[in-house]
């Protein structure tokens, strides 16, 4: 699950609302205790946009680096609100750290997950110019996920902000071509297209909905999936 940095932030504009935090650990634990096994990227934005600090001339990479320690403290912070729920939780950074966490292995978060550890992805992918994004895709098809699910602050994707456009469209379903081909902001192009390379459906859900991720894992939430276009029938 990719959960961005700005839901973690509440009614706040900057930083971490534990209050939320607990929230979102507690519909995860709950999956968890359903017998999901689950994996999280979280985005570092409600402490640092490496994209907005090179507009405003700071060097890319450095830029860039630092959002990837932001995307650490809300790791931590998550790891923190799922063990008080008795969730085991391991946070594995791209960028190595071994005081605070352990450094990215594959064969080892697979491990974890196998015995019912939630493991959470931080530090991106380790490399500037990569978005968040990019890297829950990438980890979804490293972990061999069954799918991707985007918690975001609406209920799926629309043709437009609906907070901003009352006439904006809402989709059920997309393929994976038709999300670039329109530019629908629901990941950035590159995740979207290694999703497709890898058959991997996306999930986008309300993460600030109570038992939304619960609902959407029954098969009951609203949602919109984004995966490989329907055969047409005959």
């Amino acid at each position: 699950m990719k959960v961005s940095g700005e839901a973690l932030m509440g009614d706040q504009s900057y930083g971490i609302d534990m209050n939320t935090a607990e929230r979102i650990a507690e519909e995860v634990g709950a999956a968890v205790k359903a017998g999901y096994e689950m994996c999280l990227v979280i985005g570092g934005g409600n402490i640092f946009r490496g994209l907005q600090a090179a507009a405003k001339g700071m060097d890319r990479a450095a830029a860039d680096y630092m959002g990837m320690l932001a995307t650490v403290m809300n790791a931590l912070a998550m790891q923190t609100a799922l063990e008080r729920r008795g969730v085991q939780t391991r946070v594995q950074s791209a960028i190595p750290m071994t005081t605070v966490c352990e450094p990215y292995i594959r064969r080892r978060a697979v491990r974890h997950m196998e015995k019912g550890r939630v493991v959470i992805f931080a530090a991106g992918t380790g490399n500037p110019f990569f978005t968040t994004d990019t890297a829950a895709a990438l980890r979804a098809a490293e972990m061999g996920c069954d799918a991707l699910f985007k918690g975001t602050q609406v209920d799926g994707v629309y043709s437009a902000d609906p907070k901003k456009d009352p006439n904006a469209e809402r989709y059920d379903q997309l393929d994976y071509l038709d999300v670039i081909a329109r530019d629908l902001k629901v990941m950035d192009a590159s995740a979207v297209t290694l999703m497709r390379d890898n058959q991997i459906p996306i999930v986008v859900f309300d993460i600030q909905k109570t038992n939304g991720l619960a609902d959407v894992l029954d098969g009951r939430g609203v949602c919109t999936v984004v995966g490989p276009k329907p055969a047409q029938k005959r």
